[in-house]
C-alpha cells in the first residue's frame, strides 16, 4: 500500500519543536464526528467526550499507541509492520565434525558468491535513484565480500574451532562489533555497521539455500521494524521496497540512514522498546517529522491518514463495497425555479466519502480539528499535508474550503492552552489563539498550500471580530509562501482568503470584511449563541436559542445585503442552518449557498424542491419585522400551511 507521502529531508519554515510541549501519549476521541464543540455542525456536541478522552493515557487510543525516537529521513506513511529481528548474539556457538569442515566453506564461498551478484544487482537496480556517492557505499561491501579481514576470521574459526558456517560469522561480527563501539571514532563504528550488514546478508543467503521458501513470506509493501538499520533489509532479496522503516538502535550518520534519506524513505531510528511493542502485520502510522510511530490506531485514525486511491489497499485487510447512495439530482431548484446551492460541510474523510456518494461537489467547508483532536500535540506539517490532500482527491474536481484550526481551551490541547480559560468560548478561540501561537498556524498554512498545489482552494478564518486580523493571517501567508518557493516546493500560489462570521462584532463590521475578504460563511449556531447570549449546551436555554427569532432575520439580511453589494460570494451552515423547519425563512431573506452534513443533503435538496420563493420571501419579511419571537414563528407557520400573506 502506498500512502500520502511527503517526504522531505530539510527543515521547514514554521515547523519549530520548541513551539509544543510533549504531553501524555495519544488519548482516544469517542465521537466520529469529530466537529469542533463551537461549531454546532453536529447533533450531538462532543465536549465533554473530547475533553475527557484527550486526558486519557491508558488502554487503547483510538489514534493509537505513540512512541517516539529520532527523525532520520521525513515523511509519513501508512502500513503493516514487517519485523526483521536479526540478534547475532543469540546464535548458538555450534560446532560441526572435522570431515564437515570442507562443507562448511563451500557453503561459505556460496553464500559470498550469491552476495555479490545481489550487490552488483542492487547498484544497477538504484542507479539514477540515489546519489553516486551514496551508492558507493555498497562498494565497501563489495569489498568484505571480496578480500577482507572478515572472510579470513570466518575460514579460520571454521577451521580451528571447527565453528559451524552461521556460529563462525555471528562471532566474527559480534568481535568487530565490541571493539569498534569502545573506540570514539564514527569511521570505525561505521565499518562495525557495514561489517553487520554484509554479515546479514551472507547469512540469509545460507539459511535461503538450506531450506528454500517456495514462496516469499513478507508483505508486497511493509514498514519494517528492526532491531538497527541495515541496508540489506531496506531492499528485500526478492526486490521488494519498504514504504518506512523504524528501528530501536541506530543512528544518523550510519550509510543505512544516508540510504534512507538519499531514496527519501521514512525512516525514524532509536524508538525504546520498539521490538517489544510492534508485533508482525500491526497496522503502523509512520510521521517521521515529528519522530512519531503510531501502534494499531482505530478505524477513525487510520481513515484520517489513508489515500483514496489506497483505502482497500491494505495487506490483510477486506473492505466491503459499500452500497449505493441515493444521489441528488443537480442543479437544485425551487418549484418556480430558483436556483439554490448545496454544497457539503464535512470533519473527516468518510464524511467526503460520503458527500461525493450523494452527489455534492467538491467540499463547502472542512473542519480542520480532527488531527488535532486525535493527539495532545499538534500533528506534523506532513501529516497534515497527507490528510488535506486526501480530502482534496477524495472531493475532486469540485473546490475545496478549508476552515482552519477553531478551538478553545476546553479541549486540551496544551501546546494551544496552558490551562482553561474561565470562559472558553469567549476566550482566545479560533483565529485568536492561532495569531497569538501563530507557529501552529504558519504550520497549518503551509500544509494547506502544498496539499492543493492546484485547483480551487479557499482557506476560512474562524471567529474574526475585525479586519485587522483578517490581515495579519494575509501577512503570514505571503510570508509562507515566501519561504515554500524557496524551497522549490509545488504549492497553491493564489488561495482564497475569506472569514466565518461568528461574532456579532463581525455582522456589525460585515462592510469592512467584505471589502478585504474574497468570501463569506455564517456559522449560524456560534452567532446565535453570541446574539442572543444563550449556551446553545445549556438544556435550561434551549427555549432562547431560537434560530428563527426575527433579531437574527434582520441580523442575516444585514450580511446579505452587506455580501451582495460587495459582490462577494456567501454561504450558511450549522444545525439551525441544515433544519428543513427553518429553510424557507433563510431564503426568503435571500441566502442561496447552503452547507449541510451529507446525511441531511438529501432530505434537504427535497425540502427546496417544495419551497415558493415569492412565498418564503413574503413569510420572512413579515419574520423579520415582527417585535418578538411569537409574532415571526406565526409568519413561518403561515407559509407551511399555504397561506403567507401576499402583498406582506
Amino acid at each position: 500500500m502506498s500512502s500520502g507521502t511527503t517526504n522531505k529531508d530539510e527543515p521547514q519554515s514554521g515547523q519549530q519543536d520548541d513551539d509544543r510541549n510533549h504531553g501524555a501519549p495519544a488519548g482516544e476521541v469517542l465521537t466520529t464526528d469529530a466537529a469542533s464543540p463551537d461549531d454546532g455542525e453536529d447533533d450531538a456536541n462532543p465536549r465533554a467526550e473530547v475533553s475527557d478522552a484527550l486526558e486519557a493515557a491508558d488502554g487503547e487510543p483510538i489514534a493509537g499507541r505513540l512512541l517516539r525516537g529520532t527523525s532520520v529521513s521525513r515523511g509519513l506513511v501508512v502500513g503493516r509492520a514487517h519485523r526483521k529481528d536479526h540478534d547475532l548474539s543469540i546464535v548458538e556457538e555450534e560446532r560441526v565434525a572435522i570431515e564437515d569442515v570442507d562443507g562448511e566453506l563451500n557453503r561459505f564461498r556460496s553464500a559470498l558468491e550469491a552476495s555479490k551478484l545481489q550487490i552488483g544487482a542492487l547498484k544497477a537496480r538504484l542507479s539514477g535513484q540515489v546519489a553516486a556517492n551514496d551508492a558507493r557505499i555498497l562498494d565497501t561491501h563489495l569489498a568484505y565480500l571480496k578480500d577482507s579481514v572478515f572472510i579470513a576470521d570466518v575460514e579460520q574459526l571454521i577451521l580451528v574451532e571447527q565453528l559451524r558456517l552461521d556460529a563462525a560469522i555471528a562471532k566474527v561480527i559480534g568481535d568487530f562489533d565490541r571493539i569498534f563501539r569502545l573506540v570514539e571514532s564514527d569511521t570505525l563504528r561505521q565499518s562495525a555497521v557495514d561489517l553487520r550488514d554484509v554479515g546479514i546478508r551472507v547469512l540469509r543467503n545460507i539459511e535461503e539455500a538450506t531450506e528454500p521458501e517456495p514462496e516469499a513470506p513478507n508483505p508486497e509493501r511493509y514498514i519494517l521494524v528492526a532491531r538497527e538499520l541495515s541496508i540489506v533489509d531496506m531492499f528485500d532479496l526478492n526486490n521488494e521496497h519498504v514504504l518506512g522503516i523504524v528501528t530501536e538502535g541506530g543512528g544518523l550518520t550510519s550509510h543505512a540512514a544516508i540510504f534512507a534519506r538519499s531514496m527519501r524513505i521514512p525512516t525514524i531510528t532509536g524508538i525504546d522498546g520498539l521490538l517489544d511493542t510492534v508485533k508482525e502485520g500491526d497496522y503502523l502510522i509512520l510521521d517521521s517529522a515529528e519522530g512519531h510511530l503510531r501502534v494499531n490506531p482505530g478505524e477513525l485514525a487510520r481513515a484520517q491518514y489513508t489515500r483514496t486511491e489506497d483505502s482497500a489497499e491494505v495487506p490483510g485487510e477486506e473492505v466491503e463495497p459499500k452500497p449505493a447512495e441515493p444521489r441528488i439530482e443537480l442543479p437544485v431548484r425551487t418549484n418556480d425555479g430558483v436556483q439554490v446551492e448545496i454544497a457539503a460541510i464535512a470533519g473527516n474523510l468518510a464524511e467526503v466519502d460520503r458527500s461525493a456518494d450523494v452527489g455534492l461537489a467538491g467540499v463547502g467547508l472542512y473542519r480542520t480539528e480532527l488531527l488535532y483532536l486525535l493527539d495532545k500535540e499538534q500533528p506534523s506539517r506532513d501529516a497534515l499535508v497527507a490528510h488535506y490532500r486526501a480530502v482534496a482527491e477524495k472531493a475532486a474536481p469540485g473546490p475545496i474550503m478549508l476552515r482552519l484550526l477553531s478551538a478553545n481551551s476546553g479541549l486540551g490541547l496544551r501546546y494551544l492552552y496552558p490551562k482553561r480559560e474561565a470562559n472558553p468560548h469567549l476566550g482566545r478561540v479560533g483565529i485568536r489563539i492561532l495569531l497569538h501561537q501563530d507557529a501552529v498556524l504558519r504550520r497549518q498554512l503551509q500544509a494547506m498550500l502544498l496539499a492543493i498545489p492546484d485547483g480551487e482552494l479557499e482557506i476560512a478564518l474562524p471567529f474574526v471580530t475585525d479586519c485587522g486580523e483578517l490581515r495579519r493571517v494575509k501577512e503570514l501567508l505571503f510570508e509562507e509562501r515566501v519561504e515554500l518557493r524557496k524551497s522549490g516546493e509545488a504549492f497553491n500560489p493564489d488561495p482564497k482568503i475569506g472569514v466565518v462570521v461568528q461574532t456579532p462584532a463581525s455582522v456589525f463590521g460585515l462592510a469592512d470584511l467584505a471589502r478585504e475578504a474574497d468570501f463569506m460563511t455564517i456559522n449560524l449556531d456560534s452567532l446565535l449563541q453570541g446574539l442572543l447570549a444563550a449556551d446553545r449546551d445549556t438544556g435550561e436555554l434551549a427555549e432562547y436559542f431560537e434560530s428563527m427569532h426575527p433579531y437574527v432575520l434582520r441580523m442575516l439580511k444585514g450580511v446579505v445585503r452587506e455580501a451582495s453589494e460587495a459582490g462577494k460570494p456567501l454561504s450558511i451552515f450549522g444545525v439551525s442552518a441544515a433544519d428543513v423547519a427553518n429553510l424557507p425563512l433563510l431564503f426568503g431573506i435571500g441566502l442561496r449557498r447552503f452547507l449541510v452534513p451529507a446525511r441531511k443533503a438529501i432530505r434537504f435538496a427535497d425540502a427546496v424542491r417544495v419551497l415558493d420563493s415569492a412565498a418564503a420571501a413574503r413569510a420572512a419579511r413579515v419574520a423579520a419585522a415582527s417585535s418578538c419571537l411569537g409574532e415571526a414563528q406565526s409568519a413561518i407557520g403561515q407559509y407551511h400551511h399555504g397561506y403567507a400573506r401576499p402583498g406582506s
